[in-house]
């Protein structure tokens, strides 16, 4: 297997300029719950909101600001004009694979049936489909984020229990995917380290150049339309 460089993930976004009901453009707000997220902003301006243990927050984005948070931050972006985004994700796989939980209103995270139907893009509309999903989660990130605002970060947890039901059955197909890809680059690091702490350097006869090419297709993501190297 040929993993990006630590068994990172890396995708250009374009952030939709779609307004949400409170008529603000922009993605749909979700959370990931074991990977961490950066941003290295490439284009255009933004906003970064985000709501998490400290409170709700909104951090400016123009081109090359680099932002990243850890696992249980709830984050959605405001395109201003123009925003383009080059994403690097902590253990790829998993997000695409359902570690992000939309903030969907507490009826639809209740019911994961309801859920996943509201979660997916039909592939006849998949434009219609994903401004319909982004509204439903900023719908419910506006709502949570009334209820932090009174009740404080103890107003999250039904949140985040919710978000964990919803993919308790998923972990074991996570564990794998976690030790076959970025758990195996941090051994192989480690066995690196020792091999070259004994002298050794065979593994530098091992190296290789890979290169991706632009991907054929853009697909329509949470926050925008992606190009998403394998």
């Amino acid at each position: 297997m040929t993993l990006f460089p630590g068994g990172t993930g890396v995708t250009h976004l374009t952030v939709y300029d779609w307004a949400g009901p409170d008529g603000l453009p922009g993605g749909s707000a979700h959370v990931h719950l074991v990977c961490t997220e950066g941003y290295v902003v490439l284009d255009g301006r933004g906003r970064l909101q985000t709501l998490a243990a400290d409170g709700f927050a909104e951090t400016p984005l123009e081109p090359l600001t680099v932002a990243w948070f850890a696992p249980g931050v709830i984050h959605r972006l405001v395109n201003d004009g123009g925003l383009r985004i080059l994403v690097v994700m902590q253990n790829a796989g998993l997000p695409e694979t359902g570690d992000a939980v939309l903030t969907f209103p507490p009826e639809h995270l209740a019911d994961p049936a309801r859920y996943r139907a509201a979660a997916a893009l039909p592939p006849e509309d998949p434009a219609g489909g994903a401004r319909r999903r982004k509204d439903l989660a900023v719908d419910g990130f506006l709502r949570l984020r009334e209820q932090v605002e009174r009740d404080g970060a103890g107003a999250l947890a039904a949140f985040y229990e919710r978000a964990t039901a919803l993919v308790h059955d998923e972990l074991p197909a996570w564990r794998s995917r976690w030790a076959r890809g970025p758990g195996a680059a941090a051994v192989a690091t480690g066995e690196q380290i020792e091999r070259l702490t004994e002298g050794g350097f065979q593994h530098l006869h091992d190296g290789r150049l890979t290169v991706l090419g632009p991907p054929p297709e853009r697909g329509y993501g949470m926050c925008g339309r992606l190009v998403t190297y394998p």
